[in-house]
């Protein structure tokens, strides 16, 4: 039964005994408390932290353990040195494979070694565009700024080589083999472009280095055509064009 509601203040002091009176018989701790549903409710609502996110995984909070490349799309995937599971190198991706260029460069160096007719399958320019840069480096060392027609005669050379051969051959090739072929055999040009830095090019010496590059880089490439292209009988008229190629190269060294 609800309790009448007494002002201590403004009423009289009979009144305000008799309130106390009333209250002490009924017992000292029966304190009149608003009974509120506040707490329940509050008690049965779901917490905002009942379904909170996991927290990070024991090695990686015991410090710096922690593998990242196990979570395979993660985001610390991309700045981790592991990578991903299926993810091939860099080099590989890049087209750069030097077991590959290393074996090129063999062949090239050793003319007289058969040359194997897969060896141009992949048809990368890794080397070629390595072995240019130096030639153009070599050059700009002796004082010759020759990147322009490094660039010319190298681009028409490779056009008008490739028309030459698709020709002359039922198979044909494509403009990657043809400027990977071309681009490899400049090795001896290059360490040609190597010796001028040292040597004096305008002598009988020179000329005679430069007599032999220019043999070198044709029978070098006129093989690898002519195995590529199974054309073994036609290597003197492959070896003529490619010839042509490789001396202008070598004025560009000499002069």
């Amino acid at each position: 039964m609800t309790q009448p509601v007494h002002s201590v203040l403004f009423d009289s002091n009979a009144d305000s005994n008799a309130y106390y009176n009333q209250q002490a018989a009924s017992g000292g701790d029966n304190l009149q408390f608003y009974s509120s549903s506040y707490g329940d409710n509050y008690n049965a609502s779901p917490s905002y932290y009942g379904n909170a996110p996991p927290g990070p995984p024991a090695n990686m909070q015991s410090g710096n353990n922690f593998d990242y490349s196990r979570s395979p799309g993660s985001f610390w995937s991309a700045f981790g040195t592991g990578g991903f599971d299926d993810e091939p190198p860099l080099m590989e991706e890049l087209g750069v494979n030097f077991q590959h260029i290393r074996a090129k460069s063999m062949a090239v160096l050793n003319p007289f070694k058969p040359v194997p007719s897969n060896i141009m399958d992949d048809a990368d320019m890794a080397g070629p565009l390595l072995f240019i840069l130096m030639f153009g480096v070599f050059l700009r060392i002796t004082g010759k700024s020759h990147f322009g027609y490094i660039y010319g005669v190298g681009v028409l050379g490779m056009v008008s080589i490739f028309l030459i051969l698709n020709m002359m051959s039922q198979t044909g090739i494509d403009w990657s083999r043809t400027a990977s072929v071309l681009g490899y055999c400049l090795l001896p040009m290059v360490m040609l472009s190597g010796f001028s830095v040292v040597l004096q090019l305008g002598s009988a010496i020179g000329f005679i280095l430069s007599v032999v590059s220019i043999l070198w880089c044709t029978f070098s490439s006129s093989g690898m055509f002519t195995s590529v292209l199974h054309m073994n009988e036609q290597r003197f008229l492959v070896a003529y064009p490619v010839g042509l190629f490789y001396a202008c190269f070598a004025l560009m060294t000499v002069f």
